[in-house]
């Protein structure tokens, strides 16, 4: 019975000691390693013309986690072997999962560019030169960070690899009347099918400074006062003068604001106007379409918290409103008024319609955004 017993024991024993090995099979401990391997390609004596070639493969192998895991690989391209150099050194944005991965040859080019700071294609090398690269790795929420050892391709031939410049997509307005608060800037209305064009009703107190950016930040994109910048007309209708690099408006009151951009290189240039703020009904409710003089012009408050009013409606039909730009149809500047709401058009579809009575006028406060038919 003993003999017995103490067999029990000894099996009961090896089950403990079979599982806890189990338990450190199924949780391991992360190891964390010093470097990694990135190899060199086989023909890296070649020449690698980036203009010719969509990818260049490089080619590593796991860093020793104590255990395999979905590693994160980043590449970084210096001009020499000192990585940490920031002005010579950058980490290209595309990410890989793989330890085989195809490099965009595009998005060298384009960094490079960068690194060798080129203005234009004279600035830039007409023969290859060496370029030097090295591996970030890491695991999720950025455990496990690790540098391989650096490679060179010593014949890389480049090229001006500048992105097309797009027209901007949104407009924002920044300056004393919000604070200089990006988040509180007031964003501008595209103009229907003409890119790079903005558009805003907006009251402006007298001595009221601003700027503008297609992004809400400050990027060094921001633009405010030059000379070149405004039309004479505007300059006088709205007493505009440059106050250390902004717009100061000296005449208070509403304005429609428009904003222009074209294309210069790689550059935009910006035409500001400042326009009489005319606001009006079209359509069968003001009588007609295609004609906007004073029969159909909304009044202008005195001050910026007042509402427009629209003349009474002659005929119960839809509700169609907009400004009118010169040489755009008067619908690429319309806007309606949803849930008591303004509800611009922009660049999107024909809007959802309303239906008023005769005798009804619309209410717009441009200001707060607010609109009402009453």
């Amino acid at each position: 019975m003993k003999k017995y017993n103490i067999f029990l024991i000894l099996t009961a024993l090896l089950c403990i000691m079979g599982a806890c090995n189990d338990d450190r099979d199924s949780n391991p401990t992360l190891q964390q390693p010093t470097s990694f391997v990135l190899n060199t390609p086989a023909y890296v004596n070649n020449v690698y013309d980036l203009k010719q070639t969509q990818t260049i493969e490089l080619t590593t192998s796991q860093p020793d986690y104590g255990f395999t895991a979905a590693t994160t690989y980043q590449v970084q391209m210096a001009l020499s072997d000192n990585f940490n150099d920031e002005a010579t050194s950058v980490w290209l944005s595309t990410t890989y999962t793989s330890a085989r991965m195809n490099i965009s040859a595009s998005e060298i080019a384009r960094a490079l560019v960068g690194l060798l700071q080129a203005e234009s294609e004279d600035d830039f090398p007409k023969e290859p030169i060496p370029l030097y690269f090295r591996l970030k790795a890491s695991l999720s929420a950025g455990l496990g960070e690790v540098y391989s050892n650096s490679i060179t391709l010593p014949n890389v031939l480049g090229y001006y690899a500048m992105e097309e410049l797009t027209m901007p997509e949104n407009m924002y307005m920044i300056g004393s009347i919000n604070d200089w608060n990006w988040d509180a800037s007031f964003e501008m209305v595209p103009v229907h099918s003409n890119p790079g064009k903005f558009w805003r009703v907006v009251y402006l107190p007298t001595d009221a400074e601003i700027k503008f950016n297609y992004v809400q930040q400050w990027n060094g994109s921001e633009f405010g006062y030059e000379e070149d910048r405004f039309p004479a007309s505007s300059v006088s209708y709205a007493n505009l003068s440059d106050s250390g690099g902004n717009i100061k408006v000296g005449k208070g009151g509403w304005y429609i604001v428009v904003v222009s951009t074209a294309l210069q290189g790689q550059n935009y240039l910006y035409t500001v106007e400042f326009l009489v703020p005319d606001v009006y009904l079209t359509g069968n409710t003001a009588g007609g379409w295609d004609f906007f003089d004073e029969t159909n012009k909304f009044t202008v408050p005195v001050d910026g918290e007042g509402e427009f009013v629209s003349p009474a409606f002659v005929a119960s039909d839809e509700l169609r409103m907009s400004i009118k730009l010169a040489d755009i149809d008067w619908w690429k500047t319309e806007f309606i008024i949803l849930g008591g709401k303004i509800v611009y058009r922009a660049g999107g579809d024909d809007q959802e319609r309303v239906n008023v009575t005769t005798g009804q006028k619309a209410y717009l406060n441009f200001t707060t955004g607010e609109g009402a038919v009453k």
